[in-house]
């Protein structure tokens, strides 16, 4: 039993003694006669009206059922006992299980409700809860539910198929307008819900100023930028009925490009984090990221913003929720000692500093653009919109060699199909946009454009030795636990065991390294020419081909020892077929020399080092093929 109905039953309980023992003194025996005429009519009215006194006074209690005393003190309805004058005689009554009759010749009985009058009751509170909320009162809105809700456990409807479904029907109505009333507590503003308040307080003149100052030259970028992307935004904002001003949004999310990424991982115009373009439709793989796309992430953001204006109903705190999440924004509202913020400012002082800055610094972007004069700017014609056509191209090509083919520049090509992360078109059917009037000639062109092929991973092996784990071996190498994983199919990456051979994808100089040491095990006549990557050096390729600068320079014709991403190189020279007559293959064990095999042959270490493309300071690996003469 709760500590509740324990006390309601003990406030009744001597509420009905010290009663009776007024009685009792009043009439000298107990029982003996029939209550007062004014208790009676005291108790009936009681039976008749549920209303009592929110504090009443013991005196009080003793007039009033059981039922009533128990509801002032927290426990739910109990069934309706005698005046105190009856205490006794009800007791005899109820030990023969009869009726009994009163002064008055009234039979009275035990009352029991009908499960259908409570089940419409609990209707009249749901509705009554409905008209609270309807104006505003949302505190006696949720009591009617509570009182609703109450009588719901009241209800007896065993098999009673028909109140059983009534009652769940009552039951879900219940739940579903308790979840209405306080979603309808979380809005942050009252005022105009459709436009956005360009108002002008401290926190927006602050920003301003720095439009004004640091910050001068991002604005007239941006504003320049704008014009080739704003045009599409400003149709799909009408189309969708919200406020035209935010077309603006981008200038103070992104500065209106479209590969800008911030801290945060955000991506694009609109800056989507991978989870939130994820669950607007942004798809994201290995070749494309919508959250790029100019068009699929407007309509993506789009969604977004009228998703937050549902939810809190203003567009100054639809902007807040907008930079740090409506999580965040919910969160901050709900910790509230009142039910709702009377005004966004208020809000705007408890959000981080960045959110914080955020619809003040876009307030005043829209103050500047709207009349630049007034604050000192003088704002260029914005750029040409962007205007193009698409073509379905179905193999793999690059930017710059479509570029190329059309005759348009590479920054066009990669800025009208931004959302491609490696300016290479995906491996299977893609909607290529190019300039417009340029749609015929790519088709024209298109099977002249040479097919992109991916580069080539190039793997070194690697044995485990004690004590190694995969985290030495990625720092070794260059390269990702992650990616030694999947090279080797493995599942943990604390578990390796000793002697076990590892493929390594080489990255960088490890790269380097693999690519020298395949050469180093092919045929040694031919020429062998390496292309240089970005970060190589003179010295880094002496030492992967067993060479010095100054024999490559020699290859070269070099007298800088400069090189350009791209430029290809002769490390080793062919050797002369004719000094390559009488020899045979050799291939090298462990523990071998270039001094021990050319002894072992019967060779001078020159001419050894000579048709093998060697130097005295090379070095050779077990399992190398190399030259020896056949004497």
């Amino acid at each position: 039993m709760s500590s509740y109905l324990k006390k309601g039953l003990l406030i009744g309980m001597c509420c009905l003694i010290s009663a009776c023992s007024s009685t009792g003194r009043q009439s000298g025996t107990v029982g003996s006669a029939g209550p007062s005429r004014e208790v009676s009519e005291t108790t009936r009215s009681v039976g008749v009206d549920k209303a009592a006194p929110s504090n009443p006074t013991p005196a009080d209690l003793g007039a009033l059922s059981a039922e009533d005393a128990a509801k002032n003190s927290g426990v739910g309805r109990l069934k309706p006992v005698p005046a105190p004058g009856n205490m006794v005689s009800s007791s005899l009554a109820d030990m023969t299980s009869g009726p009994r009759l009163g002064q008055e010749g009234e039979m009275q009985e035990e009352i029991t409700k009908d499960p259908q009058m409570i089940l419409d009751e609990a209707l009249e509170f749901c509705e009554a809860s409905r008209d609270f909320w309807s104006k505003g009162d949302f505190d006696n809105a949720i009591a009617s539910l509570d009182e609703a809700y109450s009588l719901l456990l009241e209800a007896d409807t065993k098999e009673r198929p028909r109140l059983i479904q009534q009652k769940e029907e009552i039951r879900f109505v219940i739940c579903k307008r308790m979840l209405e009333i306080y979603a309808s507590q979380r809005t942050a503003v009252n005022g105009n819900h459709n436009a956005i308040p360009t108002v002008m307080n401290e926190h927006v003149e602050k920003e301003i100023k720095r439009f004004q100052g640091p910050e001068r030259r991002f604005l007239l970028e941006s504003y320049e930028r704008a014009g080739r992307f704003r045009p599409f935004i400003l149709q799909a904002l009408k189309d969708a009925g919200i406020p035209e001003e935010l077309s603006w949004l981008p200038l103070i999310e992104s500065g209106f490009k479209v590969r800008a990424l911030s801290r945060a991982r955000a991506l694009g115009l609109w800056q989507f984090i991978p989870s939130t373009g994820y669950k607007f439709g942004l798809t994201r793989d290995r070749w494309v990221d919508e959250r790029m796309d100019v068009s699929k992430s407007t309509h993506a953001a789009i969604a977004y913003l009228k998703e937050l204006h549902n939810i809190f109903g203003d567009w100054s705190t639809v902007l807040a929720a907008y930079n740090c999440g409506e999580f965040r924004v919910l969160r901050l509202i709900r910790n509230q000692n009142i039910n709702y913020l009377d005004d966004f400012w208020d809000l705007f002082r408890q959000l981080p500093y960045e959110t914080a800055r955020y619809v003040p610094r876009f307030l005043a972007a829209l103050h500047i653009i709207n009349n630049p004069e007034k604050f000192g700017f003088e704002l260029d014609a914005p750029a040409e919109p962007l205007r193009y056509e698409v073509v379905e191209v179905s193999k793999q090509v690059r930017l710059a060699d479509v570029a190329q083919s059309l005759g348009v520049s590479k920054t066009e090509m990669q800025l009208l199909n931004a959302e491609l992360r490696y300016k290479v078109t995906p491996p299977k059917a893609y909607e290529l946009k190019v300039p417009e009037g340029k749609r015929s000639t790519l088709v024209a062109k298109l099977d002249e454009i040479p097919a992109y092929v991916p580069p080539r991973t190039y793997y070194t092996h690697h044995r485990v030795r004690r004590g190694e784990t995969l985290s030495h071996l990625a720092d070794r190498y260059h390269t990702s636990i992650r990616a030694i994983m999947d090279a080797n199919n493995l599942r943990r990456a604390n578990y390796v065991r000793v002697g076990q051979r590892l493929k390594i994808p080489a990255r960088g100089k490890s790269r380097t390294y693999v690519l020298a040491r395949q050469a180093a095990e092919a045929d040694s006549s031919k020429p062998l020419r390496h292309r240089v990557k970005r970060g190589e050096s003179l010295w880094l390729l002496a030492r992967a081909y067993n060479t010095n600068i100054r024999e490559i320079m020699r290859l070269n014709n070099m007298t800088s020892t400069r090189l350009h991403v791209g430029q290809v190189l002769v490390v080793r020279q062919g050797v002369d077929e004719t000094a390559l007559e009488g020899t045979r293959s050799y291939q090298v064990k462990k523990g071998d020399s270039p001094y021990r095999i050319a002894t072992l042959h019967n060779m001078e270490l020159e001419r050894f080092l000579r048709i093998n493309q060697l130097t005295p300071r090379s070095k050779i690996y077990p399992g190398q093929t190399l030259l020896v003469d056949a004497k």
